[in-house]
């Protein structure tokens, strides 16, 4: 898996390439954790070339969208593969993280 990280204004970009397993899900936790514990508040994970996730990866996300909401913070995704977007839907995911088609809608949520 890769991680690429970006900024727009005052939004995170984190793009993820490839599988998000148990193999790969520390490496994403610590992207994402040590950016919130620096003070980034929006934060928008860019799904386009994620291609699979685990449970460890769903552990991950949900302990980051904990600790951003915790101090007012947001993560959108966007641009979720199709059956991405089911597992989020059918392990509840969905209410917890709001997904848009393209970066330009995320960006426009993170600002409101």
């Amino acid at each position: 898996m890769d991680i690429t990280k970006d900024k727009r204004g005052d939004v995170t970009l984190l793009a993820i390439k490839g599988r998000l397993d148990a193999s790969t899900a520390n490496k994403l936790e610590e992207k994402l954790l040590t950016s919130i514990d620096g003070g980034e508040r929006r934060l928008a994970l860019d799904c386009s070339q994620l291609d699979y996730i685990s449970s460890a990866g769903l552990r991950v996300l949900l302990l980051a969208v904990k600790r951003v909401t915790g101090v007012n913070g947001k993560i959108v995704l966007y641009a979720l593969k199709d059956q991405i977007k089911e597992v989020f839907d059918i392990v509840g995911f969905s209410s917890l993280f709001p997904s848009f088609a393209t970066q330009e809608e995320a960006l426009r949520s993170c600002d409101q």
